[in-house]
């Protein structure tokens, strides 16, 4: 499903209505230079049969940038999208890789597990870091050999499954801690997406923001109301911690909360933010993104600048 909004495509996942996820979890735009390049890196990798590792704040959009990369291979097989937050630690092994009949008790039949369940397609692992080390260890054992063995079973089952993995922590620093295998880490490096925050590419907020206007004016019968000017100065000097999650929480609390139809600031509930901390917050993401010597002293006399002026 594409929608124009700005005048720029916003893609979001098809059958969004039937889909698990979340509104915001089912659009992404590439509105912003920044967005444009990922989505450039992304076309590239897709059609390839390498992992891929994701990496990107909360809320930002990681498991729709995965969904993307599956719908752009050429694998034939199910997204199976797995939170390793929520795995069962005593049954990891089961969940993952499967369990074969009278394993358990009361287990009668055998199950493929999500890796199983993956075959011919994509297996979305949301934060890999939360993974035990045991766990780790045979993942990395099935991507290389292409099989699993059951819990239970004597020989192993052979595999086709692309892994996207997902993480919201610096996964070289939980190598360096012992707390991430590092032949794991180093496998899915070889594909490696970094998806900024939504105050890094303040050139989707607005069309976010429209996108979920729309959404939630369409869902609770409501006219759609325009964004005033000063709301959306408001919307790109925010700082938005909570990244695309947050934003589709102030566009819907707002929606309800204006009486005319304009959105103004006041009903975005948001804390005005000054000028020059916007400035110095574009110019880090910029300097991050690219780090050249020219921009960290430029980066530097910014803030020598500011510190003298308070």
């Amino acid at each position: 499903m594409s929608f124009e909004t700005f005048g720029q495509p916003l893609l979001t996942f098809p059958d969004a209505e039937k889909s698990p996820l979340s509104i915001r979890a089912k659009a992404l735009v590439f509105v912003d230079p920044r967005s444009r390049q990922l989505r450039e890196e992304m076309a590239r990798l897709a059609p390839r049969s390498i992992s891929v590792l994701i990496r990107g704040e909360t809320g930002t959009g990681k498991e729709l940038l995965a969904r993307h990369i599956h719908r752009a291979s050429d694998r034939s097989g199910l997204f199976v999208s797995v939170n390793c937050g929520a795995i069962s630690p005593t049954y990891a092994d089961a969940e993952l890789f499967g369990y074969a009949a009278g394993s358990y008790s009361g287990s009668a039949s055998s199950r493929a597990g999500w890796f199983g369940s993956a075959n011919g397609g994509t297996l979305y692992l949301d934060e890999i870091g939360d993974l035990p080390l045991p766990i780790q260890i045979k993942l990395l054992a099935a991507l290389e050999n292409h099989e699993v063995t059951r819990v239970g079973a004597h020989q192993p089952s052979p595999v086709d499954v692309r892994l996207v993995a997902a993480t919201s922590i610096d996964l070289a620093q939980a190598v360096a801690a012992g707390k991430f295998h590092e032949r794991l880490y180093h496998y899915l490096s070889e594909g490696h997406l970094e998806l900024p925050a939504l105050r890094a590419r303040v050139g989707d907020i607005l069309p976010l923001a429209e996108y979920f206007l729309g959404i939630y004016s369409q869902r609770l019968d409501l006219p759609v109301p325009l964004i005033s000017e000063a709301a959306q100065q408001v919307l790109e000097q925010h700082s938005w911690p909570g990244n695309t999650r947050e934003l589709e929480n102030v566009i819907h609390f707002a929606l309800l909360v204006s009486a005319g139809d304009e959105i103004l600031p006041e009903h975005l509930n948001l804390p005005e933010v000054s000028g020059s901390l916007v400035q110095i917050e574009r110019q880090v993401a910029s300097i991050s993104a690219k780090g050249s010597a020219e921009e960290r002293k430029a980066l530097k006399a910014l803030l020598l600048g500011l510190s003298e002026a308070l």
